[in-house]
């Protein structure tokens, strides 16, 4: 029997305004969770795992304070787990989908009802951000998408063949792949790591899931709150650990029938040629997923909106931290409006507060960890010293006691200056002022600078330019704004993806997503079987 899911809205943010009881009651969770450690397993066909190889989880603006140790898995805990999704595939395919989407849908209540004030501040505390940023995320981004997900799901088995002649019954049937899904999820959102795994999981598939070593601590609860849900055993298997021998031994079993992959493009590209070459070995061809790096641009006409371009530039580049895979990183702006906007910059950032995101007051947290910190830093360095670039805001950083970076403004003469081209992902926003009369060849420069193409945004009242930098700019991201800043997207509004070295442009947050996690069959039954084969020009 097939159930109707209902059209689901949008999760409502919460603002967390001084005085308010939400406020009051994240604040308490933030104090409760401070003060306790965790021993994080592994979770393998429903068990926790205790390996005894282990990892610290530490909050990114006070790496002195340990939020939980965790156990990392080895190849024996790996093979358990593969196991354990082959096991669990045949039942879980075969479990109707009103059921399987009401895990998820109770998944969704749950987070933001009982959990929501934990789970903002698990990820406030474990990956530093504020706590717009936190409800933005792992709240109200992954709550929308279990609930858009289920909807879009049921759009996708809704598609049947348009016609079935007199004495015939043609339909679609939408199996999950055979096999289990890697899933390999990025530190900077919780929302992305919530949903990798459950996506292929909603469409009947089961998975292995890897977090980011420096997001384990979310994850593990995620991992939880989806058992609470009524997740069966060995559907998702929460195997935390090295990148390396994770890969290396599940992208070399037979069993792999897909990865949905965020992260780094040169790690992207490593699994790809790992599972080309292993292609013979596979039951199936496995289908990848990917949405890997970016760099992104903010790209003003002489007629844009002066002060929206400044708000732009700052939130865009600097809120999150600048770790977010579409954060403003390149802003393209013309000679005769760079004085305003500038000027406008030189008032907001003094104002702009960075350090314990348990102080409301701050804007920005730390950036994640030690290795984060010294690849930004190396980017405001090599600036220090260049001749063809100059920092003009920011620059600091003091990894002291967390990992902190001063939003930092860098502006060079040259649009193929390292920090124009290469991706940073921390708040590091570079300028360059083209001449006004250089409007179409410096749209050709934006689209010909960078291999990614992930989010864009083009600033102008006049709409003919507007539409000119719409057209030269089609394929330099898959996300692309007009007088909005290039970071954002929201479920159900605008699915999220790029494409070049930004991904596979499967688009979370759509059908077009969750269609790779199903194959079709097309199923045709005759009611009426002829009993002669002869044909009637034979007589």
């Amino acid at each position: 029997m097939f159930h109707s899911v209902p059209i689901p809205q949008n999760e409502p943010v919460y603002s967390y305004a001084p005085g308010t009881k939400d406020r009051e009651l994240l604040e308490e969770a933030l104090k409760e969770l401070a003060s306790q450690q965790f021993e994080i397993p592994a979770i393998i066909n429903g068990k926790e795992v205790f390996t005894g190889s282990t990892g610290k989880c530490v909050c990114p603006h006070d790496h002195q304070h340990i939020l939980a140790t965790y156990h990392k898995v080895g190849e024996k805990e790996i093979r358990d787990a593969i196991e354990a999704s082959c096991k669990a595939r045949k039942d879980w395919e075969n479990m109707p989908f009103s059921h399987r989407s009401a895990i998820f849908l109770k998944a969704a209540e749950l987070l933001t009802t009982k959990y929501r004030y934990k789970f903002n501040a698990i990820t406030m505390l474990g990956q530093s951000k504020t706590a717009h940023q936190s409800e933005i995320d792992a709240i109200c981004e992954l709550a929308d998408f279990w609930r858009f997900n289920t909807y879009f799901a049921q759009q996708i088995y809704q598609q049947q063949p348009m016609y079935s002649p007199k004495g015939e019954w043609n339909y679609s049937e939408y199996r999950a792949l055979e096999g289990f899904i890697f899933a390999i999820t990025p530190f900077n959102f919780t929302s992305i790591a919530g949903n990798l795994p459950s996506s292929p999981a909603l469409m009947g598939n089961t998975v292995l899931w890897k977090p980011a070593s420096s997001s384990v601590y979310s994850g593990y609860f995620l991992m939880k709150l989806l058992m609470e849900a009524g997740l069966p055993d060995g559907v998702i298997n929460f195997v935390p650990g090295s990148g390396a021998v994770i890969g290396d031994t599940i992208v070399d079993s037979p069993e792999l029938a897909g990865i949905h992959f965020t992260g780094s493009t040169e790690v992207f590209q490593d699994i790809w040629k790992r599972s080309a070459n292993n292609v013979a070995k596979y039951k199936s061809y496995p289908r990848i997923v990917g949405e890997t790096g970016g760099k992104d641009f903010i790209f003003a006409h002489s007629s844009s909106d002066v002060r929206a371009l400044a708000v732009a530039a700052l939130r865009g580049a600097f809120e999150f931290q600048g770790q977010k895979c579409s954060a403003a990183s390149r802003m393209y702006i013309p000679e005769s409006i760079y004085d305003e906007w500038w000027k406008h910059m030189q008032e907001m950032l003094p104002t702009v507060k960075m350090g314990d995101i348990t102080d409301f007051t701050n804007f920005m947290g730390a950036v994640i960890d030690q290795s984060s910190f010294n690849n930004i830093k190396g980017y405001i360095d090599h600036a220090k010293a260049a001749k063809d670039a100059e920092i003009i805001a920011g620059g600091g950083y003091d990894d002291s006691k967390g990992y902190f970076i001063e939003p930092t403004i860098i502006k060079t003469t040259n649009p193929h200056y390292k920090s124009m081209e290469e991706e940073i992902f921390g708040p590091v926003l570079t300028v360059y002022v083209y001449k006004d009369e250089d409007f179409e060849d410096t749209l050709r420069l934006c689209d010909e600078t960078s291999p990614y193409a992930l989010t864009g945004a083009i600033f102008g009242q006049d709409r003919q330019a507007v539409n000119h930098a719409f057209c030269a700019l089609r394929h330099s991201a898959g996300n692309f704004y007009i007088n909005d800043k290039p970071t954002g997207a929201v479920v159900g509004q605008q699915p999220f993806g790029g494409a070049r070295a930004s991904g596979t442009n499967d688009k979370a947050g759509a059908p077009q997503n969750l269609q790779r996690w199903v194959s079709a069959r097309s199923v045709k039954e005759n009611l009426n079987p002829p009993h002669d084969y002869e044909y009637p020009f034979m007589g």
